[in-house]
């Protein structure tokens, strides 16, 4: 796992707390690091359900979506958390209604036709039967535009308290719809000081996200393509062209992108399906950076299991991915003259493939050079090394470096490790050595580097920045 995320659609922050403190230990006794997101609840319509009770749907009754919220739910009304709906929508919409990150396989879940409004009341016709049994029910109508806030009050008082407390690493922004929610995300996250840092990931929820994929991802620091609500907004037979069309472009931009729902039959089975399977290595052929799993670990029966064959899943995958087509096809798209840090992640990489190199060794302090050596896809792993710089903000010193090493957790291909604060990168000689000796014995110790191997490095020696090629001795 290399990063957890805290939803808010579930649970209260004491909840996640008492979680994140669990983390932590892990943290501590695995010695390896774990970044954290923190995932926004949104605009996102729920049916208030107040007491719990399992509420029998039948197929072509009827059954009333109300703003009401002071009403009970039953079989004929349900009440929900927007009182626009009856504006939204109009009679022959298609709207579904299910359990918080359904896989599609309970019988939890109902889709609905709007048959008549009503005042603010929607009356909807069932088209399937069902129960909907459980804590929390979302409700998504097809391809309708629904007016609530990106980051709603609730969101920002979260971010303001949790996020600021546990200084997370990502912001999920659900339901991200235009460009102008991830600026107003991050003039909001600019305010709160210690999470200036934070990284934004756009999180694809419907076809207005989709239809503002390009300003978005120019905003955003990562994309995550919820596949579970998109593939409620969009005709099944399409989603996989907006797959592949949204990851080619995060690939070019050099933007992390994360797939969700993948292996939806391991929350109650201990295998995945063939087609799961399937799935999981497609996403990495098609570029996705990392995998993000929900109802499997959250309520699943086999969390450790899912993450461990994903994760096997993945790796045989990247085995047989096309590194020389990508690559050329990433430099043909980044064209001439190619900036400064673009023409040394590409040469570095280049120079990675001709000798066979085990690992390509970075030196960074922001981690930009790191990440776009990653985004050239080597078939090598980068080992960046994240030098922390001394700061201040008038009021206290600190080091930087720890954001940017979790942050590099995400990325695909890439390693990150803290290196010595004492020792910058591009100072003398002598320290350039010290810490190259401490990144050649963590990538030892971890089995990635063998005697006699190559190993490229990429760092800046005085204002120039250098890529050399070392061969190791026994």
């Amino acid at each position: 796992m290399s990063v957890a995320r805290f939803d808010f659609s579930w649970g209260d922050s004491e909840y996640h707390q008492q979680t994140l403190e669990n983390l932590k230990e892990s943290i501590k006794s695995t010695k390896k690091l774990c970044a954290v997101m923190l995932d926004t609840v949104g605009a996102e319509m729920q049916v208030v359900n107040k007491n719990e009770t399992s509420i029998s749907l039948q197929a072509d009754s009827q059954v009333v979506l109300t703003p009401d919220q002071g009403q009970e739910a039953s079989s004929e009304i349900l009440p929900i958390n927007f009182d626009g709906l009856a504006k939204s929508v109009k009679k022959g919409d298609t709207i579904f209604v299910g359990q918080y990150l359904f896989t599609g396989s309970e019988t939890t879940s109902v889709w609905l036709e709007v048959a008549e409004i009503s005042g603010q009341d929607v009356v909807c016709t069932i088209k399937n039967s069902a129960t909907l049994a459980g804590a929390l029910f979302t409700l998504h109508a097809s391809q309708i535009h629904i007016d609530l806030p990106t980051l709603t009050e609730k969101d920002k008082e979260v971010i303001s308290t949790w996020g600021v407390k546990n200084k997370i690493d990502f912001l999920s922004l659900s339901y991200t719809r235009h460009a102008e929610d991830v600026r107003e995300a991050r003039e909001f996250l600019s305010k709160l000081g210690d999470l200036s840092q934070t990284q934004i990931f756009a999180k694809i929820e419907n076809v207005e996200g989709l239809t503002h994929f390009d300003e978005i991802l120019q905003e955003a620091d990562g994309i995550i393509l919820s596949r579970g609500n998109l593939g409620i907004d969009l005709p099944p037979e399409k989603v996989f062209y907006f797959q592949k069309s949204a990851l080619y472009k995060c690939n070019m931009a050099g933007k992390p992108a994360v797939l969700t729902r993948v292996v939806d039959s391991m929350t109650d089975n201990l295998r995945p399906t063939r087609a799961e399977a399937t799935d999981v290595a497609n996403a990495v052929l098609d570029g996705s950076d990392a995998i993000l799993l929900g109802a499997e670990t959250l309520r699943g029966l086999y969390p450790v299991e899912t993450i461990s064959t994903v994760g096997k899943i993945c790796s045989e995958a990247e085995k047989v991915f096309n590194q020389d087509l990508y690559f050329k096809k990433t430099v043909k798209f980044v064209g001439e003259p190619m900036t400064h840090l673009e023409s040394i992640a590409s040469s570095a990489v280049r120079a990675a493939i001709k000798v066979k190199a085990s690992v390509i060794i970075c030196f960074t302090s922001s981690g930009r050079a790191a990440r776009l050596i990653a985004k050239y896809r080597p078939t090598m792993p980068v080992l960046s090394v994240v030098i922390p710089r001394l700061k201040t903000n008038q009021l206290k010193w600190s080091f930087s470096g720890a954001f940017e090493a979790r942050q590099s957790l995400i990325v695909r291909g890439l390693f990150p490790m803290l290196a010595d604060p004492r020792h910058p990168a591009e100072s003398t000689s002598a320290s350039n050595e010290s810490i190259l000796k401490v990144a050649l014995d963590h990538g030892k110790a971890s089995g990635v580097i063998k005697p006699h191997d190559r190993v490229v490095i990429c760092q800046k020696v005085g204002d120039a920045s250098v890529v050399k090629i070392i061969e190791l001795e026994d």
